[in-house]
């Protein structure tokens, strides 16, 4: 039944691949189809194969794993789902306009997405758990690791911010994992340095729970997380636009609040009473 909602083309083609596993490779294949949008209906399979950085033969493989005998019958189901979703109407506004109302959008698809309040509880419950808390993002990522750790400091005793790559980063995740850290919350958002899914690898091997946050369930990240969040990522200018994931960070922060609201009450009001005592804020 249609109940007046419009869905998204992004979260149409989404669609194609719930219920199917899928390889690494097709993972990345999946990803591309999400993230060049209603223009990539109208790509061959070798243009598809040289975006997603696979071979043609991986392009056909993965059609036929979602269903259809070959790419050229997927690629016009693209286009049946995909369709009108290129223009956007004569009223979408300039091009700044457009990115601000994807970001809306992006915002309203997080929205439908936390109508599974559980998910939310239990990651949350288990980032809680974790003392230390290690908290991951590098390069593009690394501001959104520290604006959720500036926050989540002051209800949880033990947050851990790993910001810089290089070889010592493997190090701080196996000191984490020996302090008793239980999960790690990564940030991984386009265009994915090589040094976060490296360092998701080394966290898994040292015995922690992987949480990311990323931008689509197809993301690389998926490969090497245990809970993956998905919040869009804004593309529309010449840099990206992280509305949604820091949006979703602080939702799930909350959710480190709810599982344990006494102990977050305490220590927030302990640090409003040790900010009055230093006069740290003018109102």
């Amino acid at each position: 039944m249609n109940d007046g909602t419009v869905v998204a083309p992004e979260d149409r083609v989404l669609d194609l691949f719930q219920g199917v596993r899928l390889t690494p490779t097709q993972r990345r294949i999946a990803h591309c189809l999400v993230q060049h949008g209603p223009a990539v209906a109208y790509l061959s399979a070798a243009e598809v194969a040289e975006l997603a950085g696979v071979s043609q033969p991986s392009v056909t493989r993965f059609a036929m794993a979602l269903g259809h005998d070959g790419y050229p019958a997927l690629r016009r189901r693209l286009r049946e789902l995909t369709v009108g979703s290129a223009d956007g109407g004569g009223d979408a506004g300039n091009e700044l306009q457009q990115a601000v109302r994807a970001e809306i959008g992006n915002l309203d698809r997080l929205a439908g997405q936390l109508a599974d309040r559980d998910r939310i509880a239990d990651t949350g419950r288990l980032l809680a758990a974790s003392r230390p808390l290690p908290v991951l993002g590098l390069r593009a990522a690394a501001p959104l690791a520290a604006y959720f750790a500036y926050f989540a400091a002051k209800v949880h005793p033990d947050v851990r911010v790993l910001d810089d790559g290089g070889s010592l980063l493997a190090d701080r995740l196996e000191q984490a994992a020996e302090a008793g850290a239980r999960a790690l919350l990564a940030f991984v958002l386009p265009r994915y340095p090589r040094e976060t899914l490296d360092a998701l690898r080394d966290a898994r091997d040292a015995g922690l729970t992987v949480v990311a946050i990323t931008d689509s369930p197809v993301s690389p990240a998926a490969e090497h997380a245990d809970v993956v969040l998905p919040a869009a990522v804004g593309a529309q200018l010449v840099f990206d636009l992280h509305t949604a994931p820091m949006t979703l960070a602080m939702v799930l922060l909350q959710a480190i609040c709810d599982a344990a609201p006494a102990e977050s009450q305490r220590r927030l009001e302990a640090f409003e009473a040790s900010a009055a005592r230093r006069q740290l804020f003018l109102g």
